[in-house]
């Protein structure tokens, strides 16, 4: 059985893909980034403005995971053209006959949001629910694990400056699940039949504070916290990303985390713990910087 993945060379895209092979289907990947894989990926372009050709690349297909999202606007790709581009693909996976599609959307999507990421995911989910194809939406707030960004980035800034700042208190919560716990669910889902959405989410929720400290401890930095005020800190990201030639947090990404959308109420979905899992692999987190827009933007880029 032929199964697709959007971005099978990507963070999220690559759990999956290694699962689905795991669990025995063949994998094909739809990719703006085309390389060399040794997992025997089959590769097919991701032209989201070419209808005939996704169409083909989804031909034989029985389930489509789809990850494809932008984080920010950077250039031509705004929300607004890859909310075009999620209806296109999944226009293409209808008239192509696939059976299903397992759509990764994130915690509090929706239309209505004051927030351009959260309102362009309600709108995706608003098209695929609306689709001829049966559905599963899952909702992660923060992914860590594998070549993550958040969490490894974090502890690349404490082991290397004297100060961490953090706005506000930090008591706002974050409900992170690990990437192959996300992985696992996905590809249930992928399985089942029914229309379901389902937040994907740990064991655990941990204040931003507290999160920041059990990071210091587990790497064992001597960075000092300091609390500045929230008018203040998305310009520090930004400062921060500007001497990275990097984007870290967006004020918009703040804002959303500072009002509780990285958090959630649903039954945990994934088993493994993020402070344990911090725990485990403080030797190796934070040694290396991972950088979000050679990732995305530009792969080639040493």
């Amino acid at each position: 059985m032929t199964e697709a993945v959007t971005g099978a060379f990507s963070y999220s895209g690559s759990a999956i893909a290694d699962e689905l092979i795991r669990r025995g289907h063949t994998v094909r990947t739809l990719t703006n980034h085309p390389r060399p894989d040794a997992r025997g990926i089959e590769v097919h372009p991701l032209d989201l403005a070419n209808a005939e050709g996704l169409r083909r690349s989804l031909a034989g297909v029985d389930t489509l995971y789809n990850t494809y999202w932008v984080r920010f606007p950077h250039g031509e790709v705004t929300f607004e053209s890859a909310v075009q581009g999620s209806a296109n693909l999944f226009r293409a996976a209808a008239e192509a006959g696939v059976r299903r599609i397992v759509h990764v959307s994130i915690t509090s999507a929706d239309v209505a949001s004051p927030y351009a990421y959260f309102r362009g995911k309600g709108q995706v989910e608003q098209l695929l629910t609306t689709s001829d194809v049966p559905y599963a939406i899952v909702r992660p707030a923060i992914l860590f694990g594998g070549d993550g960004v958040l969490i490894n980035n974090i502890a690349w800034l404490m082991r290397r400056s004297p100060l961490t700042l953090i706005g506000d208190p930090g008591d706002y919560r974050i409900r992170a699940i690990h990437i192959h716990d996300l992985a696992s669910l996905m590809t249930d889902l992928g399985e089942q039949h029914a229309n379901t959405t389902v937040d994907a989410v740990g064991p655990q929720a941990i204040t931003f504070a507290d999160l920041l400290q059990h990071i210091r401890a587990s790497i064992g930095s001597r960075t000092r916290i300091v609390h500045v005020p929230g008018t203040v800190f998305p310009a520090v990201t930004w400062a921060l990303g500007l001497a990275l030639r990097d984007i870290l947090l967006t004020r918009e990404e703040y804002r959303a985390l500072t009002d509780g959308l990285a958090d959630s109420d649903a039954p945990a979905t994934g088993s493994i713990d993020l402070a344990e899992w911090i725990t485990q692999n403080r030797h190796t987190l934070g040694r290396t910087y991972a950088h979000e827009l050679r990732r995305h933007f530009r792969p080639d880029t040493p």
